[in-house]
């Protein structure tokens, strides 16, 4: 489990997007953008992640003459890969690893890079699902299964289908949930909770049984 105490990087350098991350997820992005060049070239020098914080509102490239509103809780990533497409664009590999929360006001930075201070969060408990979970918990695994069928590695391994926490993740990052409840049910501190969530959810799509 991750230190809930470690120190990040002050300031955290933070990557806004129309997306929420999860710890544990995967995430590839298409760099082309000075400021995220540089950034990228940073923290693999470093081996420092970066903060990826969901957009309430503004663009997510370029300076944006809408004002940008970011959400209070990120997810840290981690670069594990970078590829050069062709020269001044770089397809980057990241894992979402521990959440943070922004505790001051954010600064974007002269070459358009935002910052700001941030606090750890803990990470969740590791809850093993009760039995009135295990039919989501069998239907994302019939998920990843149809997935790996069709040459789709949606997740990293090892799966952890005996995580509660694991196991609501990979399915709000499957399922087509409006932003704004994706980042309540990232920022949950109970995976247990989130996971409740979930199956209701589910229950209520007919993706599981009554």
């Amino acid at each position: 489990m991750t230190d809930p105490t470690a120190r990040l990087p002050d300031p955290l350098s933070l990557f806004p997007l129309r997306s929420v991350l999860f710890p544990g997820g995967a995430l590839h992005l298409k760099v082309f953008e000075a400021r995220y060049l540089d950034l990228v070239a940073r923290c693999m020098r470093s081996s420092e992640p970066f903060g990826v914080i969901c957009l309430q509102r503004g663009s997510e490239a370029g300076r944006s003459e809408q004002s940008v509103a970011l959400e209070p809780v990120g997810v840290l990533a981690r670069i594990e890969e970078v590829d050069g497409e062709q020269a001044g664009i770089l397809r980057v590999r990241c894992t979402g690893g521990q959440r943070f929360r922004l505790v001051g006001p954010v600064a974007q930075q002269e070459g358009g890079l935002w910052t700001g201070r941030a606090e750890a969060i803990e990470d969740d408990e590791r809850r093993t699902p009760g039995a009135l979970m295990l039919d989501t918990v069998k239907a994302l695994s019939r998920a990843i299964a149809a997935l790996r069928e069709q040459d789709m590695t949606p997740f990293s391994e090892p799966y952890r289908l005996d995580d509660s926490g694991w196991v609501a993740n990979r399915w709000c990052e499957l399922l087509p949930m409006p932003l704004a409840a994706k980042q309540k049910l990232m920022a949950l501190e109970d995976p247990v909770i989130r996971l409740s969530l979930i199956d209701a959810f589910l229950r209520d799509k007919q993706v599981v049984g009554p």
